[in-house]
């Protein structure tokens, strides 16, 4: 950070506000302080007969690989209201969507992914202007090679063991930053 969005001053420090735990910026000029907080990714995994939703992304990150529809979050938006909007917007699908079903803490990047579970009204549907394309998916078919995010990966792989089990307990876990790879291994993949 380098300006106050308040007061525009270029006087700005991190450190521990009085009352605080945390460093944090503040400004030295107007004492506002600029607190800086995860971002919400919120989606859907869109089923229709036992087949999920997917989109291949037509925009980066990951372009050309394949997604669950998900999106960041708008102020003033509820969090199932954003999951709508973001399939409609990636998939044109829409969705009654269901309970939440994974929420997944990236902390090396400062994002919570909000997938929730839906059930697509119809099957009209088509790749909106983030998409390549889009198309149902059983479990066999899923391009598991080409999924753009360990996020979407791990809430597929668990809606299909779950299925399996007929229950769909909610998912909580965290993703953190993987370990570089030693050496010897780099460039083998």
């Amino acid at each position: 950070m380098r300006f106050c969005s308040h007061c525009g001053s270029d006087r700005i420090e991190s450190r521990v506000p009085d009352g605080d735990t945390l460093p944090r910026f503040v400004c030295a000029a107007c004492g506002t302080i600029h607190y800086q907080n995860p971002k919400v990714v919120v989606g859907c995994l869109p089923e229709w007969e036992g087949r999920v939703l997917l989109c291949r992304r037509a925009i980066e990150p990951r372009h050309g690989l394949w997604t669950l529809p998900a999106g960041f979050l708008e102020n003033g938006e509820t969090v199932t209201a954003g999951a709508v909007r973001e399939t409609l917007e990636e998939a044109r699908a829409r969705v009654e969507v269901g309970d939440l079903y994974t929420l997944i803490s990236l902390p090396h990047i400062n994002q919570v992914y909000m997938m929730f579970r839906a059930r697509l009204v119809d099957l009209d549907f088509g790749p909106g202007p983030e998409s390549l394309e889009v198309a149902l998916f059983d479990e066999a078919a899923v391009p598991w090679e080409a999924m753009a995010f360990r996020t979407i990966t791990r809430t597929l792989r668990n809606y299909f063991l779950d299925r399996k089990l007929g229950a769909f307990p909610p998912r909580v876990s965290a993703l953190e930053r993987r370990p570089p790879l030693p050496p010897d291994l780099r460039g083998a993949a």
